[in-house]
């Protein structure tokens, strides 16, 4: 299967137009909550104000990350934060703004990789951002997946964003036990038994790989800054993943900070693959 994707850069830092908001139940606690995105002034980067508590602020930055177990949760002077995802549709109802301030990217000049038993990950010198993502299971369903992809606004969107977390049935109530995945269920999540998939069909044939690429793509957000780099992840998770973006940031000789030269029209590239094994 070959899935085209391209690539957008936009010269300028971007913010929101309006607000937009929405309600839904949290993924592990189960508990009611509502998201509320706001539009933020230059160099503010992603921030997470907990309303609840007199507008803590927790920035999503490595630093504060505090556990990943089965997600990246982060923390800020005792106040935690779980299960931070993306709404794309919700962006597109607020609109985009751009800003008179230029958008700096952190930039790799040379690699760094490292392996954690048999799980491996490495970040390269490029001049775009890409990921590649192997991920195994002994499921059938799943079996072996890559997932090769220039990241863009257009490719994430409509490539990434839809595909769901996954989780097979013999976890579940472990996961419980640790106060994890109270909110599951076969709406928001791809459930799996030994057999297969509980609850199909699947949005994509690879959208195991695909989920497990958009884990890696919000876990380097982290870095803070835009990346230029490509990145390899073989059947990582999100401790490899937050070990990579801390290794990176403690050793300024692997990266440089640089200003988008790029057009403000989108600059289209040659398209990487997108793959699944047969039968999947």
């Amino acid at each position: 299967m070959k899935c085209y994707y391209y690539c957008v850069y936009m010269a300028y830092q971007t913010t929101i137009e309006k607000p937009v908001s929405t309600r839904g139940i949290g993924l592990h606690t189960a508990v009611k909550s509502e998201l509320r995105l706001v539009p933020a002034p230059t160099d503010t980067g992603i921030v997470f104000r907990r309303t609840d508590l007199d507008n803590f602020e927790i920035e999503a930055h490595v630093r504060n990350v505090a556990r990943v177990s089965y997600a990246t949760s982060l923390m800020k002077k005792g106040v935690l934060l779980s299960t931070t995802q993306p709404f794309i549709e919700m962006l597109s109802q607020a609109g985009i703004r751009r800003l008179r301030k230029r958008r700096r990217y952190l930039k790799v000049i040379k690699p760094l990789e490292f392996t954690d038993g048999g799980r491996r990950i490495g970040i390269y010198p490029a001049d775009d951002f890409q990921v590649y993502c192997h991920v195994e299971y002994a499921n059938p369903a799943v079996g072996t997946q890559e997932v090769q992809i220039r990241v863009g606004r257009e490719s994430f969107s409509k490539m990434l964003a839809p595909a769901r977390t996954f989780g097979f049935v013999q976890d579940f109530e472990g996961l419980r036990r640790m106060g994890l995945i109270r909110g599951g269920s076969l709406e928001n999540a791809i459930v799996l038994n030994e057999h297969g998939v509980m609850n199909g069909p699947l949005r994509f044939p690879d959208e195991f790989g695909r989920h497990k690429a958009l884990d890696l793509i919000g876990d380097l957000a982290l870095v803070g800054r835009p990346l230029l780099a490509r990145v390899e992840a073989y059947k990582a998770g999100h401790a490899l993943h937050t070990q990579l973006v801390t290794r990176l940031l403690a050793d300024p000789s692997l990266w440089t900070e640089t200003f988008d030269e790029a057009p403000e029209e989108p600059r289209r590239h040659l398209p990487l693959e997108a793959t699944a094994p047969a039968g999947n």
